[in-house]
């Protein structure tokens, strides 16, 4: 029957589990559960605090309250609760000082990976180019050819900290470039690009009569001795962009599968007529559940503490082994390791998982520019010293292999 994948469109058909079909990513199946079972500790997922119970107290009290009710049996219209997204709107106002109209510029979706590809399709023809930094979110560099594009992969640098050579973009546009895809903060460096590289890249934008659709999943988790500046309010980009939030990273509520999209009524008005056909409807609990984190978001500067101890452990840890790097984190709460001189980072990966008992992400399938890399979640468990005993058992593991690489 293999065969049959044939008569797929090609994006589709040379699909073999991407980023699931191996035990590095442990994310589908029962690998998870095997791992689990296993021992290994599953810091592969960029699910805050995960596997340890995390949900703020007003949140779960909301989400019994509403389900005693029993209205989440029933619809919320495709467009999203009316309430919600007055609550998100009163939020960019505070967080970054311009207006949204909620009932002509907002839209509900049920996650931001789901709101990534939907913000794309209106504006992809078959041909069409999309330009993504490398390194990436890994959707980043599939969603445009699922939808018929061709993805053009634009390379940041870590001597630049990640950060966005203009001139990259400009050698790589052509008579069929379309659009810039933009995650900001950056998954999987952590980078939060500064508002000098954003004007630029804007401006850039503007030139050539391109769209942009910004990823902001991880906003709130920018520390801070960084600006998070958002592109779209940029001269000339509020017509042209399309930014995508969610609930996941920030407030660490992944699990409820909520995020939002933004953009000018003119363009919004196309993501509400296909609302119901592309996306249906977001879960009602879920919108009803989230609604206290956007009265009172103050419970993520303790999610920002632990944050930030654990990228500074990382980073002191790390940066002591012969043969591995990290730099530190601007955002997140992952950390993107450099371990190119210890050898191949899928075999890394896979010896992690056996030596240190620890799964984490191969930088491979976050881009061209994430070979010799390796992403950890270091926000995982709500306990700080979980985190770090993991991390203490890969630093032994990465000096065992350095002693036998010649590098200690």
């Amino acid at each position: 029957m293999e065969h049959i994948k044939t008569k797929m469109k090609p994006a589709f058909a040379k699909l073999d589990g991407g980023l699931f079909s191996t035990v590095q990513k442990a994310d589908v199946g029962d690998v998870a559960e095997r791992m689990k079972s296993a021992g290994v500790a599953l810091m592969s997922w960029a699910d805050p605090f995960m596997p340890d119970p995390s949900i703020p107290q007003p949140v779960l009290d909301a989400a019994i309250k509403e389900l005693q009710n029993g209205f989440p049996a029933h619809y919320t219209m495709p467009i999203g609760n009316p309430e919600l997204k007055k609550l998100i709107a009163a939020r960019i106002e505070k967080k970054y000082g311009f207006q949204l109209d909620p009932n002509r510029n907002i839209i509900i979706n049920p996650g931001s990976d789901n709101g990534l590809i939907f913000a794309m399709m209106p504006w992809i023809e078959p041909g069409d180019e999309v330009m993504v930094h490398d390194p990436s979110y890994p959707s980043n560099f599939l969603n445009p050819e699922l939808i018929g594009g061709v993805t053009v992969r634009v390379p940041t640098y870590p001597e630049d900290g990640y950060h966005i050579r203009i001139q990259e973009y400009e050698k790589r546009v052509t008579s069929k470039t379309k659009m810039v895809l933009l995650t900001n903060p950056n998954n999987p460096t952590g980078t939060v690009y500064t508002r000098k590289e954003l004007e630029e890249l804007a401006a850039f934008c503007v030139e050539h009569d391109l769209i942009c659709v910004c990823d902001q999943a991880f906003e709130d988790t920018v520390f801070p001795e960084h600006e998070m500046v958002c592109i779209c309010q940029l001269p000339g980009m509020w017509e042209r962009t399309v930014t995508v939030c969610s609930v996941s990273k920030g407030m660490g509520l992944s699990g409820f599968r909520v995020g939002w999209t933004y953009a000018t009524d003119t363009i919004m008005d196309t993501y509400y007529g296909a609302a119901v056909n592309i996306q249906g409807a977001t879960s009602t609990l879920a919108q009803l559940a989230v609604m206290p984190a956007f009265r009172d978001d103050s419970f993520i500067q303790d999610y920002m503490k632990k944050y930030d101890n654990r990228r500074k452990y990382a980073y002191k840890l790390f940066n002591n082994i012969p043969g591995v790097s990290m730099q530190m984190p601007e955002s997140g709460f992952f950390v993107w390791i450099d371990i190119s001189k210890l050898g191949d980072s899928s075999e890394i990966t896979a010896y992690l998982a056996k030596e240190a008992l620890v799964s984490l992400n191969d930088g491979k399938f976050y881009g061209d520019m994430g070979n010799g890399h390796l992403r950890l979640i270091a926000g995982c468990f709500w306990d700080d010293k979980d985190s770090f005993a993991a991390m203490d058992r890969m630093a032994a593991a990465f000096r065992k292999l350095a002693e036998k690489k010649g590098l200690a």
